[in-house]
């Protein structure tokens, strides 16, 4: 995995918890908006929607840089629109980011041809 792979994957995982969060209050302030007299929507609406486009973005220049198949990117976009989905993706990533440089340090030293 080259620098700009890994970087685009960075990336995607750092802005996928916070989407995933400010999905989760936006989804309470909606409950709140209909219970009470607190209207948060029009906030928590336009910081989830900045955040979603930054995710899309990044989701599009991880899937072009890792080389994603489609049913790989398929997920990757599924758990954005998903309650807890960010909080999934950010998991598999970090996973992927870890057997990356194992496989990279296990190339150098030689260990395996991979």
């Amino acid at each position: 995995m080259d620098i700009k792979t890994a970087s685009a994957l960075h990336r995607l995982r750092l802005v996928s918890a916070p989407e995933a969060v400010s999905f989760l209050l936006l989804l309470v302030c909606s409950v709140l908006k209909r219970t009470t007299e607190f209207n948060a929507v029009p906030v928590m609406g336009a910081i989830h929607g900045a955040l979603f486009v930054l995710y899309v973005i990044f989701w599009l220049d991880a899937w072009n840089r890792a080389k994603w198949d489609v049913k790989t990117a398929a997920v990757y976009f599924a758990l954005s629109v998903l309650p807890f989905g960010g909080f999934y993706a950010d998991r598999k990533l970090k996973r992927a980011a870890e057997d990356a440089v194992i496989a990279s340090r296990a190339r150098r030293e030689g260990t395996v041809n991979a």
